[in-house]
């Protein structure tokens, strides 16, 4: 079995560190010194050069402006975007524009994919549910109006990721038969109402309130598995991200402790500091080999003792502990220098306790893999 990357993905990693490489990660407010958000909007000078840079149509196919490449490329190219601290919508942008691809009518395709590809319309989905904890298909519904072949929702979504910056946002939603949806909900638009919510990291989310909002028949996904599939990308996104971070910090930590001197010598040399720093370099391998595990299942769809599901849950825990553990010991190896608002490893500390909870924290995905567990018995 080969476990290198292709030369197409490789490309896109190189493609992508001559964009993020000269983004500091300290260039935008620090979320301990604002009160509200740190800013109105993402960053839109970095959203272009990433669109020049073909960067946010890697998963589309050719036809639609696109790399065709998969879910590890996507995967790539986030772990360099949160090294630097990328304040922009790559994963949920791809996820929904794959999402669109994938299972989208040929009109809603049309209309979606050519300028989502050139960054030309920012796409996002709400994946929080009503209250962060419940799953998101059941915070809102959808009746289908048959006199005029609309749909019809009502419910709200919480915590929704750059929703306030967003053209569209995809909306999971249940029907009267129990079957999920996926609404493409353009933005603005009537009935559609969304609240300023604020991120750990200090950015906005949106609460986001349907009140017999209307939407044509090819703005709705009606596909079951399209909206497992799009949570299923943005999870093992966000572990992607969490690498990155975890492995920027990680290197800060070794450049600190190698530098700062105590009885006259690196306290990186002293065991027990060491041994901390191996052992968050552990934690890292092991984020990394069940996040490419995860990428590989859902970009190939290859069969396994369990569905994709359980090594993304095992990805996410991997993840969520791992970034955890490598932020809380750079800060204990930092000292008081480490909260320093002046360093940017504060930032980098609000980030990460972003991504542990985001799309779940580890004990939800543990109850999931049990779950799995349970129904496909190993043996």
């Amino acid at each position: 079995m080969d476990f290198t990357f292709t030369e197409e993905q490789q490309a896109a990693v190189e493609a992508a560190k001559s964009v993020l490489g000269p983004v500091a990660p300290d260039s935008v407010p620090s979320p301990a010194l604002t009160s509200g958000a740190i800013a109105d909007d993402f960053d839109r000078t970095l959203w272009s050069k990433l669109a020049d840079a073909d960067l946010l149509s890697l998963l589309l196919a050719p036809e639609h402006g696109g790399a065709g490449l998969d879910a590890i490329a996507l995967c790539l190219v986030l772990r360099e975007s949160a090294k630097a601290l990328a304040r922009v919508p790559i994963l949920e942008h791809t996820a929904t524009a794959v999402a669109v691809q994938t299972y989208g009518s040929d009109e809603l395709k049309e209309q979606i994919l050519p300028r989502a590809a050139r960054g030309e319309l920012v796409l996002t989905a709400a994946s929080a549910g009503r209250t962060g904890h419940d799953p998101a298909q059941l915070a809102v519904s959808a009746n289908r109006d048959a006199d005029t072949d609309t749909w019809i929702l009502d419910g709200s979504q919480t915590g929704v990721p750059w929703a306030l910056n967003a053209d569209h946002i995809a909306v999971p939603a249940h029907t009267p038969q129990g079957r999920t949806v996926i609404a493409l909900l353009p933005h603005p638009h009537e009935g559609l109402t969304l609240a300023e919510q604020i991120s750990t990291t200090g950015e906005r989310l949106g609460e986001l309130h349907l009140d017999s909002v209307r939407l044509a028949a090819h703005q709705i996904i009606e596909t079951d598995e399209a909206w497992d599939r799009l949570h299923q990308l943005l999870t093992t996104g966000t572990c992607a991200l969490a690498l990155g971070l975890g492995e920027r910090v990680l290197q800060m930590t070794g450049d600190y402790t190698s530098k700062r001197e105590q009885f006259g010598y690196p306290v990186a040399t002293f065991q027990a500091v060491a041994i901390q720093a191996a052992d968050r370099y552990i934690d890292l391998r092991a984020m990394e080999a069940t996040l490419w595990q995860a990428a590989w299942r859902i970009s190939t769809q290859a069969g396994g003792a369990l569905p994709a599901a359980g090594d993304i849950a095992v990805a996410k825990i991997w993840a969520s502990e791992g970034v955890r553990r490598v932020v809380q010991t750079a800060q204990h190896l930092h000292g008081g220098f480490g909260a320093d608002t002046d360093y940017p490893l504060h930032r980098y500390h609000a980030w990460a306790k972003q991504l542990e909870l985001s799309l779940g924290p580890a004990a939800a995905h543990e109850e999931t893999l049990g779950d799995l567990l349970a129904a496909h018995p190993l043996g």
